[in-house]
């Protein structure tokens, strides 16, 4: 299984990371993208992603994280491209939902991203909380080879808009919670071949774990829920979500486990 969307390189996982990483490839997770949120913290995620060879990396400026960036750090991200080649840009976009968000300078760091990954003809990993509409809106100016908008929880109208535009859709354990209604009901129902899987860990816990550390070892739980949602068994919803993600993302069939 692919884990599309997992911070391991946060602060939650310093005690145990090793445990945590070893508990995921146990489970049948056999490769594991990690996001980055700020140019600050992309050498600690570069150390951790190279200890841990089933995990890829994606460079990129948070939404949530644009109060922290300096004057040169899209320079910088930009050499990081150069030299360590990621899977993706992200995780980038624009979130509305957090008091006192600066929308202009989400917005102005979110266009320059996606110019960044045009112009290394990378794909995306998008943040869109209650922003679907805006993050369209820029998809449209500043067109990308596609890529993953993260935890979507838009509209089926939104959800058909992106899948145009080259996107899959990422569903992890918010789909666990039967009140999740919309969530799940677009889980059950999207095509196929637009769903890709995710823990976004330590975050977003599925139900068995809410209120406490989400950890990648999680997915095979994911992924049963979603395909009991659909119908179907778990080992035929991974077959499609893994060829999905090797698709968007450019992974080889081969994980390091195989």
């Amino acid at each position: 299984m692919i884990d599309t969307h997992c911070h391991l390189d946060a602060a939650e996982f310093d005690a145990d990371r090793d445990a945590v990483y070893a508990g995921a490839l146990a489970a049948g997770v056999s490769r594991i993208v990690v996001p980055g949120v700020e140019v600050a913290a992309f050498a600690k995620q570069k150390a951790i992603i190279e200890a841990c060879p089933a995990c890829l990396p994606a460079w990129g400026i948070h939404p949530l994280y644009v109060d922290r960036c300096q004057a040169d750090d899209l320079d910088q991200l930009r050499q990081w491209l150069i030299r360590e080649r990621p899977v993706a840009i992200g995780e980038i976009g624009l979130d509305f939902y957090a008091d006192g968000v600066d929308i202009e300078r989400q917005t102005r760091l979110f266009v320059a991203q996606l110019k960044l990954a045009r112009e290394f003809d990378l794909p995306v990993i998008l943040h869109v909380r209650r922003a679907v509409d805006a993050v369209l809106r820029e998809l449209r100016r500043v067109r990308v080879r596609g890529g993953i908008a993260h935890a979507f929880n838009g509209s089926a109208q939104q959800a058909a808009e992106l899948i145009k535009l080259g996107f899959k859709l990422g569903y992890g354990g918010a789909t666990t919670y039967p009140g999740s209604r919309r969530i799940r009901s677009l889980a059950a129902t999207l095509p196929l071949d637009a769903l890709v899987l995710e823990t976004d860990a330590p975050d977003m816990s599925p139900a068995w774990l809410a209120g406490q550390r989400n950890s990648p070892g999680q997915l095979p739980g994911i992924a049963a829920t979603i395909a009991a949602l659909r119908g179907m068994r778990a080992e035929e919803l991974t077959t499609y979500t893994n060829e999905n993600a090797r698709a968007i993302l450019g992974l080889s069939r081969h994980s390091i486990t195989d």
